[in-house]
């Protein structure tokens, strides 16, 4: 998920979005204990939408760099 589309979001959309993320990466990173069929990159790609969409709900609840919480 790229920035834009982050921060094109309300909170409560973050939120849902932020969960499923989190359920697919436990899932991904079981997956790779498990087997080596687990896709790398992907687990790679979660882990920084993770952290974008934490660092945008961050920055709301803060009122940094001018954003209203939604």
């Amino acid at each position: 998920m790229k920035i834009d589309e982050v921060k094109s979001k309300t909170d409560t959309e973050l939120e849902f979005d932020l969960g499923h993320m989190k359920k697919e990466l436990f899932g991904m990173r079981f997956k790779a204990a498990a087997d080596t069929s687990a896709n790398p990159a992907r687990i790679r790609q979660l882990r920084r939408s993770i952290a974008r969409v934490n660092t945008v709900l961050h920055e709301r609840t803060k009122r940094i760099r001018g954003q209203e919480p939604r």
